[in-house]
C-alpha cells in the first residue's frame, strides 16, 4: 500500500511538472528614462540558447520550462536585467542606459590599412526618441562598443575628380539603389565615433531617402527628373540633379514571390545585434507576405543545410517556428550556402514571378569560397539564372562591408545594413516593393557635356559604379537594378566656362579641340542617356533627355534638390573631401532644415540630428 502511495505521489508530481513545463510569458520592455518602448531587446532564457527579441512595439513572447526560470533582458548600451519568472505570466521590464565608456576601436579600410578611431564617452544627453508610424521608439545616440578587436573591411574609394569634357566627353555609370553606407555611418555616429572614410559612399547616403519625383506616365518603368542650380558648397559652380522614379506597384498587383532566406548562423552571428535582430527583422517580412508567396530557409555555419523546404506564406506559423529554432555556432561556409540557396531557388522557380534570395550575414566567410574574388566569380556564375539577390548586413566588429557590396553588385541585387529594428522595418516593410521586386535591371546612365558651357564636371559619388564609355551600349555588361517605387538620385558638380578654378587643367600647348557651331549656339548644358532592360529581358531600351543651362538660385530649387545637396555635403565632410568647399556642419543643418518637407517616418529629422551630433563630435 505504501509503495502504491509513493507511486501515486510521484505520478502526480510528474503531471504537475508537465503542467508547468510550458509557461507562456509575455510582456513589454520600455525605457526607464522616459517610458518609450524599446524594440530589438534580446530576451534570453538563462542557461540556454532559447531567446526572442522584442518587436517594434516593445512586446515579446517566450515559453519557459518552470517557475525557477530566469529571463535575461539585454541590448548594447543598456543595463542587463535578470528576472525570475516565478508564477508570473506577464513580465514588463524597464531598462536603463549603460553609461560605461566606449572602448577604442580599430576599423579596417582598403586591403591592409587601418584607421584608429578616437575614444568618446557617451552621455545621457544624447538619448533621443524617434516617432514613426504612430509609435515612439527609444533611440540611443551612443552605445558602448564591446568588441575586443575589430576586423571590419571596406573597399578603398578614390574620390571622383573633375574632368575636362574635351578629354573625357562622356561620363558613364551604373545606378546604385543600395543604402547600406548610410545606416552603417549612422551606427558609427551612434557609437560616438566618426566613421572611416571608406565606409562613406555618398551616393548611398543620398539614395537612403525617398524623393518627391513625378511618377512615369508612359510605358517606361521609371520617370526622369532633372534640376540645375548654383552649388551650395561653391557659389561659382553649378549642381545638376538627376532623379529616377520607379513606378509604384500596389501590393495586390505584385507577382508571386519565390523567396529563399539564406541565413548565416555561424558563431560570429551570436551577438545580440546579429542573429537575434535578424530573426526579428525576418518575422516582420514574413508577416508582410501573401498566401501566393513561398519561403524556403537555408542556413550555413560550418556547412550549409535546408531547414525549411519551400512553404506557402499561408503557413506563417510553420515558417516562424523554423525561424525561432535558429541558433548561432560554428565557422562560416558562405560559398556553400550560396550554392545551395540558388539550387533551391531554381528548383522552385516561378515563371514571371519574383525569384529572389535574401542573404543575411555579417560577411565574415572563412570556409570554402571566401575571398572577395572567389565570391564575385561565384555570384557572376549564378546571376543569369533569373534569380535576384538582396543582401542584408548585420553586426559590427568583424563586419565585411566590402564582401557584401560585391555580392549585391554582381548578383543583380541590392544591399542594406540593418543596425536596428527600425531599419529592418524601413527595408523590409516600408520599402517592401522596392527591396524585393525589380522593375528594371542593368540600368546605366551616360552623360555628354557641352564644352561650350562646361569647363569641367565631376560625378558626386558612384566611384564603385563607374563604367567605360563603350559599356553603355554593351547589353552584356551588368549594371544596377531598380525596384518598384524606388528612387535613384545622382549629382554632377559643374564648373562653367569662364570660371577660374584650381580644379581646371591649363589649356594644351600643342593641340586644340574645336567646339562645333551647334554646341556654341545651343542652350543645352548636357545630354543624359539611359539604358535599361526588363527584369526578364536581354535587350536594353534607350531613353534620351537634354538639360538646358539655367541660372536658378538655391532658394528657388525644390526640396528634392536642396535635400540631396545637404546629404552630399555631409558625406563630403565625413570624407574630408578635397571638394567639400566652404560649407560647414551648421550650413548643412540649415540647408537640410529648409528641405525637410514631408517626413512621415522621421528619416529626415533623424539625419538632421546625426549632423548635429557629428558637429559635436568634430570638436573633440
Amino acid at each position: 500500500m505504501k509503495t502504491k502511495l509513493i507511486y501515486v505521489v510521484l505520478l502526480i508530481s510528474l503531471f504537475s511538472i508537465q503542467a508547468i513545463s510550458q509557461i507562456k510569458v509575455n510582456g513589454k520592455v520600455t525605457s526607464a528614462e522616459d517610458g518609450s518602448v524599446l524594440a530589438g531587446i534580446n530576451v534570453l532564457l538563462k542557461g540556454t540558447s532559447l531567446s526572442t527579441v522584442t518587436d517594434v512595439n516593445g512586446d515579446y513572447k517566450i515559453e519557459v520550462p518552470h517557475v525557477k526560470s530566469v529571463l535575461v533582458f539585454s541590448f548594447i548600451g543598456l543595463v542587463t536585467e535578470e528576472i525570475k519568472v516565478g508564477n508570473k505570466t506577464t513580465i514588463n521590464v524597464r531598462m536603463s542606459a549603460d553609461t560605461q565608456q566606449l572602448q577604442e576601436v580599430v576599423v579596417g579600410s582598403g586591403k591592409k590599412s587601418r584607421e584608429r578611431l578616437s575614444k568618446v564617452a557617451p552621455t545621457a544627453d544624447y538619448a533621443e526618441e524617434i516617432s514613426m508610424s504612430g509609435a515612439t521608439y527609444h533611440y540611443n545616440q551612443h552605445q558602448p562598443v564591446q568588441q575586443e578587436s575589430n576586423t571590419e573591411e571596406y573597399t578603398e574609394i578614390s574620390e571622383n575628380g573633375f574632368k575636362n569634357p574635351f578629354n573625357d566627353p562622356l561620363s558613364t555609370f551604373s545606378i546604385d539603389v543600395d543604402a547600406a553606407s548610410y545606416s552603417n555611418v549612422r551606427r558609427f555616429l551612434n557609437l560616438g565615433q566618426m566613421p572611416p572614410k571608406d565606409a562613406v559612399r555618398i551616393e548611398e547616403m543620398i539614395n537612403y531617402f525617398d524623393y518627391d519625383y513625378k511618377q512615369p506616365t508612359n510605358n517606361d518603368p521609371f520617370a526622369i527628373n532633372t534640376e540645375l542650380a548654383a552649388s551650395p558648397w561653391n557659389k561659382d559652380h553649378k549642381l545638376v540633379h538627376i532623379g529616377l522614379q520607379g513606378k509604384d506597384i500596389s501590393m495586390d498587383n505584385l507577382p508571386p514571390s519565390n523567396l529563399v532566406f539564406l541565413l548565416d548562423v555561424s558563431g560570429s552571428m551570436s551577438a545580440q545585434n546579429k542573429l537575434p535582430l535578424l530573426k526579428s527583422a525576418f518575422k516582420m517580412l514574413i508577416d508582410k507576405l501573401r498566401p501566393e508567396d513561398k519561403v524556403a530557409i537555408v542556413v550555413y555555419a560550418g556547412a550549409a543545410g535546408e531547414v525549411l523546404a519551400s512553404t506557402s506564406a499561408s503557413e506563417k506559423e510553420k515558417i516562424l517556428d523554423a525561424m525561432d529554432q535558429l541558433n548561432a555556432g560554428g565557422s562560416t561556409a558562405g560559398g556553400a550556402g550560396i550554392e545551395l540557396a540558388y539550387k533551391i531557388a531554381q528548383k522552385n522557380f516561378i515563371k514571371d514571378g519574383n525569384n529572389r534570395i535574401i542573404l543575411a550575414t555579417d560577411g565574415d566567410f572563412n570556409v570554402g569560397a571566401s575571398s572577395d574574388k572567389a565570391m564575385e566569380e561565384l555570384i557572376e556564375e549564378k546571376r543569369d539564372a533569373g534569380v535576384f539577390l538582396t543582401v542584408l548586413g548585420f553586426g559590427m566588429g568583424n563586419y565585411k562591408d566590402s564582401k557584401m557590396e560585391i555580392l549585391a553588385d554582381k548578383g543583380n541585387g541590392n544591399y542594406a545594413y540593418i543596425d536596428n529594428i527600425l531599419e529592418a522595418k524601413k527595408v523590409l516593410v516600408n520599402e517592401f516593393g522596392g527591396t524585393l521586386f525589380t522593375i528594371a535591371k542593368d540600368v546605366k546612365i551616360q552623360v555628354e557635356f557641352n564644352p561650350a558651357k562646361v569647363q569641367a564636371y565631376r560625378l558626386v559619388g558612384y566611384e564603385n559604379r563607374l563604367l567605360a564609355p563603350e559599356d553603355f551600349n554593351n547589353d552584356k555588361k551588368d549594371a544596377g537594378e531598380l525596384g518598384a517605387g524606388h528612387t535613384v538620385t545622382a549629382l554632377y558638380e559643374i564648373i562653367p566656362v569662364g570660371v577660374k578654378s584650381q580644379f581646371v587643367v591649363d589649356d594644351l600647348k600643342y593641340q586644340k579641340t574645336q567646339i562645333t557651331e551647334g554646341a556654341k549656339n545651343s542652350s543645352e548644358l548636357m545630354t543624359v542617356k539611359l539604358r535599361y532592360k526588363k527584369p526578364d529581358g536581354d535587350v536594353s531600351k534607350l531613353i534620351v533627355k537634354t538639360i538646358n543651362d539655367d541660372k536658378k538660385s538655391m532658394d528657388d530649387t525644390s526640396d528634392n534638390f536642396r535635400w540631396s545637396a545637404a546629404v552630399a555635403a555631409f558625406g563630403m565632410q565625413l570624407r574630408d573631401s578635397d571638394f567639400k568647399g566652404d560649407m560647414n556642419y551648421l550650413d548643412i543643418i540649415d540647408l537640410a532644415k529648409s528641405a525637410r518637407g514631408k517626413d512621415d517616418e522621421g528619416y529626415r529629422a533623424e539625419f538632421i540630428r546625426m549632423v548635429e551630433s557629428c558637429k559635436l563630435l568634430a570638436r573633440n
